[in-house]
């Protein structure tokens, strides 16, 4: 029941406690959990939620963030203030008058606090810049392109993110956006199940590197897009895993350009790792590394000699001047893009597509229902425990490397990190891709929009949810005590008794709200009463399930 009515079946328990009359209060919050495995409600809600942002970002038709206001006279005096203190505190430095320069640190401080707090964008100097902390050691590599990969024209990247607009023979105005899908290249034939037709064959360990670096490999894609065609490419995307295993993904993207292009940018992206060689295993598992304690190092098991750093590793790969690159992963030939127009029955339908495995575990995306095809994921999966996902991979002491920052207790194939989990299959990193400036606003100020429009459609003020004020000081907020609670706490009725109690909740706020749209609904006239211009007619319809 709690399911169908979309109530958290494990909710976090808070007690609150009024510290003006003592009483207590049991709680209950969501789970906010985005896998149905653990919360299908949670689930569906945070899917929803995805679903409204994609829509209100896809087929904007003005800038989602507004330009920077010129500076107030006031601000420009703080900011020709912190000029002098700046100037000061390195005088005093020089001068060795310590006392001074702390002072003056601590003046400029409290400056840029109250510099932030009148609207300036992006962030200053930090206090202490002149210090005598070396920043760390940034290895410059060669920018030229590799020889096998084409070229791209390179336009300067205009900051409009609004695609460009199209007028039909009857004067009609379209501005259409596009949905593209991107995949990884082939690692030898498969299947209709996805499983390879010959395993022997199959290139498990480009796949299983493939996945690892699929999220560098879509930053450099989409990289390459804005400098190909000049503007400020906004995407909202969802990564899955195809049938075969490997990764791709799906996004909505502001905007159009030429399929010949995307085709172009795809077959010219690519992404080199600059690692240490892993073509030869030096210590298999039955002869591993072993940790010496008093160097804090490891050594080999046989000679005690000092395995090479993370440093010294890439120090030998900059030396040698035929080094190539540990793997290079690449899009494959296959492009899908797809022009759509908003408030169509097309979009709604794609960006349903679009999140369809977004609340299920990776491994759960597709089902493994023959031996074919679970022994497909056990040999990719066999591949992905050894690859390594990073410089802190414990896996670098199977190639007779150190890893960056090692630490006792750490051996090849057991890195916990979630490219190496059974449940991941190699995509450790975020399902869901926002660029910055897609919908110019935070899941939290989506909620924030679903809230004010019920409180709009149930005629509830923003007073309503305040704090009652405590007796004897009026215009302050009564004081609570917040603290999570046990579900074997005195005061704390069993789940079954709070999920009913939910549930009812649940039901009357459906109802309330349901009667709310019918009367704002108009007249029998037949006129309706607009909705608040930050919910479209779909969410309402999302809103009237979810309430």
């Amino acid at each position: 029941m709690a399911e169908d009515h979309g109530v958290c079946t494990r909710p976090v328990l808070l007690r609150r406690t009024d510290l003006a009359t003592g009483q207590t209060e049991v709680i209950d919050l969501p789970c906010g959990a985005t896998r149905e495995d653990k919360c299908k409600p949670c689930a569906k809600r945070a899917r929803r939620l995805r679903q409204q942002q994609c829509r209100e970002g896809w087929h904007r038709t003005d800038e989602p963030l507004p330009a920077p206001d010129d500076p107030t006279g006031e601000q420009l005096a703080m900011l020709q203030l912190r000029a002098h203190f700046v100037f000061e505190r390195n005088r005093a430095e020089q001068l060795a008058e310590w006392d001074q320069a702390a002072e003056l640190e601590a003046a400029i401080g409290e400056l840029d606090q109250a510099i932030t707090e009148s609207g300036m964008r992006g962030r200053l100097t930090p206090v202490g810049d002149g210090g005598d902390e070396q920043p760390a050691k940034r290895r410059v590599r060669s920018t030229r392109r590799r020889q096998d990969a084409p070229d791209l024209p390179r336009l300067k990247v205009a900051p409009t993110t609004v695609g460009r607009t199209y007028t039909g023979r009857d004067g009609t105005v379209f501005q259409p956006s596009t949905f593209l899908t991107l995949t990884l290249d082939t690692y030898g034939r498969v299947r209709n199940d996805g499983t390879p037709v010959d395993p022997s064959s199959y290139d498990y360990r480009r796949a299983a590197w493939d996945a690892v670096h699929f999220p560098a490999l879509l930053d450099r894609f989409w990289q390459n897009l804005r400098r190909a065609c000049g503007r400020n490419v906004q995407y909202f995307g969802c990564v899955e895993p195809q049938r075969r295993l490997a990764p791709h993904a799906h996004f909505a993207m502001r905007g159009t350009v030429t399929r010949d292009l995307l085709r172009k940018v795809t077959a010219a992206t690519y992404h080199q790792v600059w690692w240490p060689p892993t073509d030869v295993i030096r210590y298999p598992d039955h002869n591993a590394p072993v940790w010496e304690p008093d160097h804090k190092q490891y050594v080999d098991p046989q000679t005690g000699e000092p395995l090479p750093t993370w440093d010294d590793a890439l120090d030998q790969v900059d030396a040698d001047p035929d080094a190539e690159p540990v793997h290079v992963a690449r899009f494959g030939p296959q492009v899908h893009a797809e022009g759509v127009l908003g408030g169509t029955r097309q979009a709604d339908k794609l960006i349903g597509y679009l999140t369809k495995y977004l609340t299920k575990s990776v491994d759960a995306c597709h089902e493994m229902t023959t031996d074919r095809q679970t022994a497909h994921l056990e040999r990719f999966w066999a591949e992905l425990r050894y690859t390594p996902c990073s410089p802190r991979c414990a896996n670098w002491l199977r190639y007779g490397v150190q890893p960056k920052n090692a630490r006792p207790n750490q051996s090849a194939g057991r890195c916990k990190a979630k490219v190496h989990q059974r449940t991941t299959l190699g995509m450790g990193g975020r399902r869901v891709l926002v660029s910055r400036q897609w919908s110019g606003k935070t899941l939290a100020d989506h909620r924030a929009d679903t809230r004010a429009w019920v409180r709009a459609i149930l005629g509830i003020s923003d007073a309503h949810d305040q704090v009652p004020v405590a007796d004897g000081r009026p215009g302050q907020p009564a004081p609570f005590a917040w603290e999570m609670a046990r579900n074997d706490d005195p005061d704390v009725p069993p789940l079954q008794h709070r999920l009913l109690r939910s549930i009812s909740a649940r039901i009357q706020q459906r109802a309330q709200l349901r009667a709310a749209i019918e009367a704002a609904q108009g007249p029998p006239d037949g006129s309706v009463v607009a909705a608040p211009t930050q919910v479209d007619g779909c969410r309402a319809a999302s809103l009237r399930e979810r309430r």
